[in-house]
């Protein structure tokens, strides 16, 4: 009977070490922790291309690797690090503010999912490239990072299997999307199901163009710019604040981005529509991971410099392809790939009301292509062909009830998704 159960137990650690056995970047201890972690971890380097090599954090599931899917987590920029994702958002641990100790993240998304943080393009982070050449763009970003994952599988290839999904944030609009189509339709075994963008970068005019209204909606100015905008900015019931050609809108359009991010240093006219505040206190994160006995747990090589949230050598770089990717969801969609937009209400980079308006474009472009191929839809309430716009559906007389589920998150948002049988399905959030 002790033999059997020993043999049990043995079995039982071996399939699980068997999964991800890439022993040389096992992270075994960490400086500062001062908690028992009930997951494994693994930190090192994935090949990006010849000379360039991006470093990852793979953390497995605190509830069965062995049937959780597998998520890639991306944040923006671009030249962003996504440890800024780990040890600040949803990451197992955080640090202290201390920058020297660590404690256990409740909210963690590896409680029911193994997490792969991938440091990218090449020169953010701990990532780095032989040449040192950091200049970069959207296609090629997308690239790298496929062949960076087909690298992860590599090492990991027990993991290929499950199922796959790649999130992001902010920049991260961008990059999830794009590389969601190289893995869509590339060649890698991998068991791709879907993407996630939250508080993402969808569309430069609607996000720029939403944010005149944030600013309002949110109390940032009053009804006197309110007023002056409209006066100088709309005409014929539409507005312009994104690329007006009007002098006097673009006046207003910079008192109130004044106004909005608090600028107190450049003169207004060189304020963009997009500039933004400093938002984020890294200190605690830098301070820690470049501490000596860190980058040496986390196998970062020596000769490599200082980790920094974001790289000025490739945001300064960077050429930006894809002012909107409405083409490459449309793409993603009809392949019947999963799809999730969430935001929060307070993100004025990549705000939420931007990214609605981004959905509803969606609702339309779709819907269209519906009625055309499919003339009766939409005039019955019982028929499930219309894509559920971004609106809380307390009112469901006009939905079969079996197409509506309800997904609560907890402390974050509340998503409404609407699953039809005639569309590839379509997961539509609105903010709360």
């Amino acid at each position: 009977m002790l033999a059997g159960v020993f043999l049990l137990c043995f079995l039982s650690d071996f399939l699980l070490t068997s999964r991800a056995q890439y022993a040389p970047d096992e992270v075994t201890d960490l400086p500062g922790m001062t908690f028992k972690p009930s997951y494994r971890q693994w930190s090192g380097y994935l090949q990006a291309g010849p000379g360039k090599f991006l470093h990852y954090w793979f953390v497995t599931s605190q509830r069965d690797p062995t049937k959780d899917p597998v998520v890639l987590w991306l944040n923006g920029g671009p030249g962003c690090s996504s440890l800024d994702g780990f040890l600040s958002e949803n990451g197992p641990f955080h640090v202290n503010n201390d920058g020297a100790t660590l404690y256990e993240n409740e909210f963690s998304w590896n409680k029911y999912a193994n997490v792969l943080y991938l440091e990218s393009p090449a020169g953010v982070g701990y990532s780095y490239s032989d040449d040192q050449n950091y200049k970069t763009d959207d296609d090629k970003v997308a690239a790298d990072n496929y062949q960076a994952l087909q690298s992860f599988f590599v090492k990991f290839p027990n993991f290929t299997l499950n199922e796959f999904f790649i999130f992001g944030e902010s920049y991260g609009g961008i990059y999830v999307p794009t590389l969601s189509l190289r893995v869509a339709t590339g060649q890698a075994k991998i068991n791709f199901q879907g993407f996630s963008v939250g508080n993402g970068l969808s569309s430069f005019a609607l996000n720029d163009e939403s944010l005149i209204y944030f600013g309002y909606y949110h109390g940032l100015f009053g009804e006197d710019l309110w007023r002056d905008l409209n006066d100088n900015c709309c005409n014929k019931g539409g507005c312009n604040f994104y690329n007006s050609s009007s002098d006097s809108c673009k006046i207003q359009v910079c008192v109130c981005v004044c106004v909005c991010v608090c600028y107190s240093g450049p003169r207004l006219s060189s304020v963009s529509l997009n500039a933004v505040p400093p938002c984020i206190n890294s200190t605690a994160q830098t301070n820690w991971l470049n501490r000596g006995d860190v980058r040496k747990a986390l196998h970062i090589p020596a000769t490599l410099p200082a980790w920094d949230i974001c790289s000025d050598a490739v945001g300064e770089e960077y050429n930006i392809l894809y002012w909107t990717v409405k083409d490459v969801y449309l793409k993603l969609l009809s392949m019947g790939l999963r799809a999730l937009v969430y935001n929060g209400d307070t993100d004025m980079a990549c705000n939420f009301l931007g990214d609605q308006w981004f959905v509803e474009d969606l609702v339309r472009a779709i819907n269209s292509e519906v009625r055309s191929k499919h003339p009766l839809c939409g005039r019955s309430i019982g028929m499930n062909c219309l894509i559920c716009p971004s609106f809380v559906l307390r009112d469901q007389q006009c939905l079969d009830q079996q197409s509506v589920t309800t997904l609560i998150v907890e402390t974050v948002f509340m998503a409404y998704f609407c699953a039809f049988k005639l569309q590839p399905p379509l997961i539509v959030v609105k903010s709360c």
